[in-house]
C-alpha cells in the first residue's frame, strides 16, 4: 500500500500516531518506535503495510520511504510539508477522499524538481478549490458586495474583495481571475506570488 504523509503526532515515549493519504481514503495509525525503524517523515511518499488491532488503530508496518531527488532542498521540503499540514487539517474529518487528493499530490511531486514550489502549491490550491466548488469569480466583493475595481484584495479560500474591506494589499484584478480560471501562475509576478502564498498560510 502506498500513501503520502499528512501527519505525524508523537504521543508516548517515541511511539506516533499517523495520518496517511491513500488513493481512496485518509488512514489513521499507530507507529511503534523501534531502533530499527526508519524516521517517519510529514510530507513523504510511503510504501507501508497495516497490522489491525481489535482494540485499537491498525499499527503501520513494513514502511520505506518513496523518495524524491527535491527533498534534500530544505527551502522546497519547507514548503511541500506546509501544504501538507494544511491538507491534512483542511481533511481532519475526512475518511473515504476522493482520488483527486492523493493525484493532485502525485502530480505536485513531480513539479517540484523542476518548477518554483510555490507557484506549484498555489496552483494545486486553486484546484482543489475548483473541485470542491469554492471558487468564487464573482466581480463584487465578498464583504460589502459593492462592484470591484480594477485592483482587489485577496482572503481566505482566495475570496476577492475591495481591498479597504478585507485589509490586504491591492492586487491586479484581471491578473488573479486569470490565475483562478486557467489554474496557472505563469502570468503573475514573483511579489504576486508571496502575496498570495501567505495567504494560503493563513489555512484551507
Amino acid at each position: 500500500m502506498q500513501g503520502y504523509i499528512l501527519k505525524v503526532q508523537k504521543v508516548r515515549d517515541e511511539d506516533c500516531l499517523v495520518t496517511i493519504l491513500s488513493p481512496n481514503k485518509q488512514i489513521k495509525c499507530y507507529r511503534f518506535y523501534g531502533a530499527r525503524h526508519p524516521i517517519i517523515t510529514q510530507g513523504f511518499k510511503l510504501d507501508f503495510e497495516l497490522v489491525e488491532s481489535k482494540t485499537f488503530l491498525p499499527h503501520l508496518r513494513s514502511t520505506m520511504h518513496l523518495g524524491f531527488s527535491w527533498l534534500i532542498d530544505r527551502d522546497k521540503l519547507l514548503i511541500w510539508q506546509n501544504f501538507m499540514r494544511l491538507l491534512a487539517d483542511h481533511l481532519r474529518d475526512v475518511e473515504d477522499s476522493d482520488e483527486f487528493y492523493y493525484n493532485l499530490l502525485e502530480n505536485c511531486a513531480k513539479k517540484f524538481h523542476r518548477q518554483n514550489p510555490i507557484r506549484v502549491v498555489l496552483e494545486a490550491y486553486a484546484m482543489i478549490l475548483q473541485f470542491e466548488g469554492r471558487l468564487h469569480l464573482d466581480m463584487s466583493c465578498f464583504i460589502c458586495d459593492g462592484k470591484l475595481g480594477d485592483e482587489i484584495g485577496v482572503g481566505r479560500a482566495f475570496l476577492i474583495a475591495h481591498p479597504a474591506c478585507i485589509g490586504k494589499n491591492a492586487l491586479n484584478k484581471d491578473s488573479i481571475i486569470r490565475f483562478l480560471s486557467t489554474f496557472s501562475t505563469a502570468h503573475l509576478s514573483d511579489s504576486q506570488i508571496k502575496e498570495l502564498y501567505f495567504i494560503l498560510l493563513e489555512g484551507f
